[in-house]
């Protein structure tokens, strides 16, 4: 189980700002940013490469919560980055598909 479940299933305790029946969002443990926000469904996808056409509208659900969160958080107006990471190379490390909002600074290119 990952940690992400446990938090899901409140085995463990997280900073959760937002909620609904199919999406949880928390603060990130070690954040990048001032906001670092990780945007998870609680539907246990390991990463998007895993993800299935049927789960097109969970994932969809996923990024406008990532959207509503950072309008509700008032990033929207400055702007934020959301990052999906896969695989060890691309710095995935929990095997439970999230996006991590990050914002509330400027944010440089190309990513490290």
């Amino acid at each position: 189980m990952s940690v992400f479940a446990k938090i899901i299933s409140r085995e463990i305790p997280g900073d959760i700002v937002y909620e609904t029946d199919e999406v949880i969002a928390f603060r990130d443990t070690n954040p990048k940013a001032p906001t670092h926000i990780l945007v998870v469904p609680k539907k246990p996808i390991a990463r998007i490469n895993d993800a299935s056409a049927e789960d097109a509208r969970l994932i969809g659900t996923v990024l406008l919560t990532a959207a509503e969160i950072a309008r509700k958080l008032g990033i929207d107006r400055s702007g934020y980055r959301l990052v999906i990471n896969n695989g060890r190379d691309g710095g995935e490390s929990v095997p439970h598909l999230h996006v991590h909002l990050l914002g509330g600074r400027a944010l440089s290119w190309p990513p490290g």
